[in-house]
């Protein structure tokens, strides 16, 4: 089948409430933003203002903020037909604010979500190989059925010869970690997290995600050697987020560094 797609992204997707008092703590904030958020939903919007075209795999609920979701997607040019409407689960919602340039207090609201009630028949093996690459997300291997979809993302995906990347998208609080009061942490670290990626990386061909998230992929708390450890696992190549912009691309790692 000849791709007509570029990207496929599967996982989250959120209506995030961002504080409009910069400098507030969350409990004194009194007015917030709308607007889509989800690491997935995330990248295919930022592939799709480049130029690129993408597509979302998820879920939202049958309310005004499933709506918002799909009419901002569609604003987007983000293709929507895998994203399915759930009559019985809510949207996921994220409230956070800015305290200051290292502190971003946030708060998941996504008990029996529609997103994270993804499972196997959301998977189109049409639309799987319709695209050159899939993104598949750390978050959705911490739950059973959403970790199906996925695999059989994967395997569909990999029978047509597409491209698998696998986005780290390591959030401790959407691993029952820390409590819902730790939204804003990015690092636990944890064996059943390492183990739950472990068993994904010889399947995929690129592996995206912060230091921190490439430690807890690895589990090694060194990023040279928690790289060099990733790509022998698997991924011919490997992009560590540096933060806004800044990216680095490592298709080799020597011992030299």
């Amino acid at each position: 089948m000849r791709a007509h797609l570029d990207l496929i992204t599967i996982g989250r997707v959120s209506v995030d409430l961002y504080g409009q008092q910069i400098g507030s703590r969350l409990e004194d904030v009194v007015s917030f933003a709308k607007g889509v958020g989800g690491c997935p939903a995330n990248v295919a919007i930022g592939a799709a203002r480049l130029g690129l075209r993408a597509a979302l795999i998820s879920r939202v609920g049958d309310e005004p903020m499933g709506r918002f979701v799909l009419e901002q997607l569609a604003r987007e040019r983000v293709e929507t037909r895998g994203v399915r409407v759930d009559p019985q689960r809510l949207t996921s919602l994220v409230l956070l604010s800015v305290r200051d340039p290292q502190t971003f207090p946030l708060i998941f609201y996504r008990d029996n979500c529609a997103d994270s009630a993804l499972g196997e028949d959301d998977i189109d093996a049409e639309l799987i190989a319709s695209a050159r690459a899939v993104l598949v997300t750390g978050t959705h291997f911490s739950l059973a059925a959403a970790a199906r979809a996925q695999r059989k993302a994967i395997e569909i995906a990999r029978r047509h010869g597409r491209t698998v990347v696998l986005d780290i998208d390591y959030r401790p609080n959407l691993w029952g970690i820390g409590g819902h009061g730790a939204g804003e942490s990015r690092y636990a670290r944890a064996a059943r997290v390492t183990e739950a990626l472990t068993a994904v990386l010889p399947e995929c061909d690129l592996i995206v995600g912060t230091e921190e998230e490439m430690h807890i992929a690895a589990g090694i708390e060194d990023t040279l050697a928690a790289i060099r450890h990733l790509r022998e696992c698997a991924a011919r190549e490997c992009v560590r987020r540096a933060g806004g912009l800044a990216a680095a691309v490592l298709v080799g790692v020597s011992d030299a560094g």
